[in-house]
C-alpha cells in the first residue's frame, strides 16, 4: 500500500489546505516539464494520485481506515485498540 501522506510530505493530521499546498509544491517539483530526472513522471503521477485520494474527504476517510486496519499509523496503539475491543466483548 502506497503512503499518500508521504508522497505529499504531510502528516496524517494535515488539514485540506495543507494538503493542497503540499500538492502544488510537489507537483511543481516533479512535473516532467520542469524536472528532467528519469523518474519525474512516475513521481508526478504518485503525487497526483495522493492528492486525488487525500483531497476528497470521503476517499480520505476510506484511505485512513485502510491505513489503520493495516497498522501503518501506530502499530502498537492499533493493536491495543483491537485487543481492548476483543476483551471487552468477552467480558
Amino acid at each position: 500500500m502506497q503512503d499518500h501522506y508521504l508522497a505529499l510530505g504531510v502528516s496524517s493530521s494535515a488539514s485540506l489546505a495543507d494538503i493542497k499546498k503540499a500538492y502544488r509544491r510537489q507537483a511543481a517539483r516533479h512535473h516532467p516539464d520542469r524536472n528532467s530526472a528519469p523518474d519525474a513522471a512516475t513521481r508526478f503521477r504518485a503525487v497526483q494520485e495522493a492528492y486525488e485520494i487525500l483531497g476528497d474527504q470521503a476517499k480520505r476517510e476510506t484511505y485512513d481506515n485502510n491505513r489503520k486496519r493495516n497498522l501503518l499509523d501506530d502499530p502498537m496503539e492499533t493493536a491495543r485498540g483491537i485487543w481492548s475491543d476483543y476483551f471487552q466483548r468477552l467480558i
